[in-house]
């Protein structure tokens, strides 16, 4: 074998190990790029340009510190968030936490349903609810019938959808010296609506459903795998796998925020910079790039939201079964057939059908979103206090607790949420 073999050979391995070591932290990053994440950076793209996108290199450091902390609990448990809280804390603030959480996930599905079936509407015309029911069916359906280790790689797949906002900003004019200006020295307002954007775009990045979800699936992946173990019961696998989850996670919250800033970006170059500045929704935000930036940004745009709809329905559909099940003791898991566990099935039916019913209701799907928002903002930092307690405990996490690093990212990212809760009461009705 010549030199140049052995390179290429060395090569496809080195690719095929990182390929493997991405799993729950990338399609977890990729979910947090909903339609109704896109619409949330699209109205603040829209509306201050590019002096919110500072915001996001914030958050980056955060959501990885805190997403890490929530796999690694489900990777040293081998259960998910939910299961480990009931079995170290009072039943009481459990079930508050994850009642909250199953509120806000429904509103999140019904929004996300409806954006899908908005942007297919605009991209070839036709009805936008059935498509809606339709996306949100065969969603379901996926999830009750293939197996979590054949239907994980499709999730892979789609996290793909996401290039679309990357591309989309490189068939459009950017002023690349003003972007950066405007990053590393934003235009900060002093005003209550600058305050609930950047409130806004924290919330949106750092989502409790996030935390349930990765938690959950490194519990998926560990009983799918026989040569894996919960780290407390098997603690030689333990520098492995907090290598693996430190990459993965990693990678897939900077590819998360990497997007996001990219719809920020697009957002603040077409819209903003032609003075629309008031965007509703995903679809609002395609459909404003039509006249503005062409015909094919448009379309990439919505072909985005419909994408990344089919990524993330099914994390908030999942995690709101996974916590929702396991905080009230019962059995859990995609892998498991529907009569197998059936109050989880159950679950993940009913929250997927109510979201598809919202969306043939009157309901404002902006307010219900608004609220949503508001919801997840409130929960977010017990269920922050939570995870950092879990992950703190030795008795959850045996000789796995935290290092003092993700320690104080933790309660750095914890503490910078509560700040944000804190402003989005003071600013409440401005």
């Amino acid at each position: 074998m010549n030199v140049s073999s052995v390179k290429k050979s060395k090569t496809t391995t080195s690719e095929l190990s990182l390929l493997r070591k991405l799993s729950a932290g990338l399609i977890t990053g990729a979910a947090d790029d909903d339609p109704s994440g896109i619409a949330t950076y699209s109205q603040v793209g829209a509306a201050f340009g590019y002096a919110t996108i500072w915001s996001l290199f914030l958050a980056m450091p955060l959501m990885i510190a805190i997403q890490a902390i929530s796999a690694r609990v489900g990777s040293a448990t081998g259960k998910g968030l939910s299961s480990s809280m009931r079995s170290h804390y009072p039943h009481p603030w459990v079930y508050g936490l994850v009642f909250s959480v199953l509120v806000a996930n429904v509103i999140n599905l019904a929004a996300d349903i409806g954006a899908m079936g908005a942007a297919l509407k605009l991209l070839i015309g036709g009805p936008a609810v059935v498509y809606a029911a339709a996306f949100a069916i065969v969603s379901l359906l996926l999830q009750m019938y293939v197996p979590f280790s054949r239907y994980s790689p499709i999730l892979k797949v789609l996290t793909l959808s996401l290039f679309a906002y990357v591309a989309t900003v490189f068939v459009i004019h950017v002023p690349w010296i003003e972007v950066l200006k405007g990053i590393v020295m934003p235009k900060v307002q002093l005003s209550a609506k600058y305050a609930v954007a950047i409130v806004a775009v924290l919330g949106t990045t750092i989502s409790p459903y996030l935390f349930f979800w990765q938690a959950a699936q490194e519990a998926e992946e560990i009983r799918e795998d026989d040569d894996r173990e919960p780290l407390k019961k098997d603690p030689s696998q333990g520098p492995k796998q907090i290598e693996r989850i430190t990459v993965d996670t990693t990678i897939g919250m900077v590819f998360s925020n990497i997007v996001a800033v990219f719809i920020v970006l697009t957002a603040a170059v077409v819209l903003h910079a032609h003075g629309k500045t008031n965007i509703q929704s995903a679809s609002d935000a395609a459909e404003a790039l039509r006249p503005l930036a062409g015909r094919f940004a448009f379309a990439l745009f919505a072909a985005g939201i419909i994408g990344t709809g089919l990524l993330a329905v099914p994390v908030l559909a999942g995690s709101t079964a996974f916590a929702t099940a396991g905080s009230l003791g019962h059995r859990y898991g995609l892998e498991y057939k529907p009569h197998e566990a059936k109050f989880f099935y159950g679950v993940l039916i009913f929250a997927s059908l109510v979201g598809v019913a919202l969306n043939f209701t009157p309901i404002d799907p902006i307010k219900a979103l608004y609220w949503s928002a508001v919801i997840n903002g409130v929960t977010a930092v017990p269920m922050m206090i939570m995870v950092m307690l879990l992950a703190m405990n030795k008795k959850v996490m045996g000789e796995f607790t935290l290092n003092t690093s993700l320690k104080v990212w933790g309660w750095i990212a914890t503490g910078v949420m509560t700040a944000a809760a804190v402003v989005m009461f003071v600013t409440w009705g401005q």
